[in-house]
């Protein structure tokens, strides 16, 4: 057929190719012809110019069949890697398979399971755009949470969207400044005296020199309790659980237990050589650890003054608590030791040696039986966390410097710790995360002494720069939301004594 012929059938054929090769089977049902009559109305001549021939004419009537394959030079499948090729894929190439399965693999293992980039470096035909249909690429963020906007069903990590798109509660808010300060002339700053606590009935006794202080946080009233004369002083002050009494411990190594209401000295119990800087009460037991590195126990009931002694420091005894179910009884000790003793036990149950310096701090977890924690001395500076029941060490926390007392939250599982050399800070933890809530400062020098309202909410801290401070830093029971920045008290300074 020559190029006339051609250019009037409207049809570009090989030149192999008779124009009598051709033929088009039509079916008599109606539905066929509409399926194949209207795509030959809408298609230019190029679109169905690679049609099946032969290289020379057939007589067979079969020889050809209905399907149309438009020419796809104008469409942009490469630029969604659809394209198929005949030929086998070469190393380093991709099909169009091969391609579905990247994105397969993208969509249900994530971003970082498969790469749309070529070996090379560059983008191949065959690799789409990494941003089609996509508003932008995500943002992987540091605590691995999905974004509820994210165009799969499937999140990043594989879980459902309706589990991770609630966001996290912000952080509690701990006002940064201390709602009340206090002078306290004469309090010794020195780490192993115990020299602040704050009973059940809301009166805060203060040991400043020869003298105990009564503090009474409802009306701001002090009362002078004792004053243990010129050759003694106040080593530490304990009251009981129910708050009517305080035990106090001297530099001679006196017990003396007084009636905080009446101010009279109701008992005085002797025993140690030396002064007893650390006090604990049970339900019915007043354990006092001294420098002479024993424990005794005593019995208000008994006339006696001590009914045992525990002896297992090899050094001044600075720390004491007793367990909130009086089973146990934690020391710490200047000879880096923290040892657990029973009820009625007269050697210790467990020894605990990881710490390498003076354990004063000890504290007993409220919300889990047999959960202590206990705190180092300059040299450790650690927050160790303990199993009583089997003598493992649970966790540790470098506080990078010296931790001198602990207080567990009796309204949330947090707690409070008081350092010491070289940043003088108070410090929030949330447990067991050991998260920091909050990181407060004033003191200009180590925060010795620590103890915590009877409602919860609020603790004082004492230093060697003779101030007292309270400071708002536990939601109530009821409402555990942010504490708000005022209390009880008027801000401003007032004198203890």
């Amino acid at each position: 057929m020559d190029s006339t012929q051609r250019r009037k059938s409207g049809i570009n054929l090989p030149s192999t190719m008779s124009q009598t090769s051709l033929r088009l089977e039509t079916f008599s049902s109606p539905p066929s012809m509409k399926q194949l009559s209207s795509p030959l109305k809408s298609m230019s001549p190029r679109t169905i110019s690679n049609l099946s021939a032969s290289s020379s004419p057939s007589k067979s009537s079969s020889s050809c069949s209905d399907r149309f394959i438009p020419c796809r030079s104008s469409s942009r499948l490469h630029t969604f890697g659809l394209i198929e090729k005949a030929s086998p894929v070469k190393e380093g190439g991709g099909g169009g398979s091969e391609a579905y399965s990247r994105l397969l693999k993208k969509e249900l293992f994530g971003t970082d399971f498969g790469c749309f980039d070529s070996p090379k470096g560059g983008s191949s035909p065959m690799s789409p755009n990494k941003n089609m249909l996509r508003f932008k690429t995500e943002q992987h963020s540091s605590g691995g949470v999905n974004s509820p906007f994210s165009p799969s069903i499937l999140g990043q990590d594989g879980g459902i969207l309706g589990e991770v798109s609630t966001p996290p509660k912000p952080p509690r808010k701990v006002p940064k400044t201390p709602h009340k300060v206090l002078d306290a002339p004469s309090l010794q700053d020195d780490f192993y005296l115990n020299l602040v606590d704050w009973s059940s009935q809301n009166v805060l006794a203060v040991g400043l020199g020869t003298s105990v202080y009564l503090w009474s946080a409802s009306n701001s009233k002090v009362t002078r309790l004792c004053d243990l004369g010129p050759n003694d002083s106040v080593c530490s002050v304990q009251w009981t659980r129910e708050g009517s009494y305080v035990s106090i411990g001297t530099n001679l190594g006196q017990v003396q237990i007084w009636d905080g209401t009446q101010c009279k000295r109701v008992r005085t119990m002797g025993g140690h050589q030396t002064r007893t800087g650390v006090l604990a009460w049970s339900s019915r037991i007043l354990s006092s650890g001294s420098r002479d590195r024993d424990i005794l126990q005593h019995d208000l009931r008994v006339p006696s003054d001590y009914i045992s002694k525990l002896v297992g420091h090899k050094s001044e005894v600075c720390g004491l608590k007793w367990s909130h179910d009086d089973r146990e009884l934690a020391s710490g000790g200047n000879d880096n030791q923290l040892l657990v003793w029973n009820q009625h036990s007269q050697q210790p149950i467990l020894k605990l040696t990881e710490h390498t310096a003076a354990v004063k701090a000890i504290a007993w977890s409220p919300h889990s039986s047999g959960l202590l924690a206990s705190g180092g001395g300059t040299a450790d500076r650690c927050i160790r966390f303990w199993n009583t029941g089997s003598g493992h060490q649970i966790n540790s926390v470098d506080t990078g410097s010296q931790v001198c007392n602990l207080a567990w939250s009796k309204n949330v599982n947090e707690i409070v710790s008081t350092h010491g050399y070289s940043q003088n800070q108070i410090m929030v933890w949330k447990y067991p995360s050991m998260s920091k809530v909050a990181t407060l400062t004033g003191h200009s020098l180590r925060v010795l002494y620590l103890a915590m309202s009877p409602d919860g909410q609020t603790i004082v801290t004492g230093a060697g720069d003779e101030t007292l401070r309270f400071w708002n830093v536990f939601p109530s029971v009821k409402t555990p939301a942010a504490v708000k920045d005022t209390g009880l008290w008027s801000l401003g300074r007032t004198q203890i004594r």
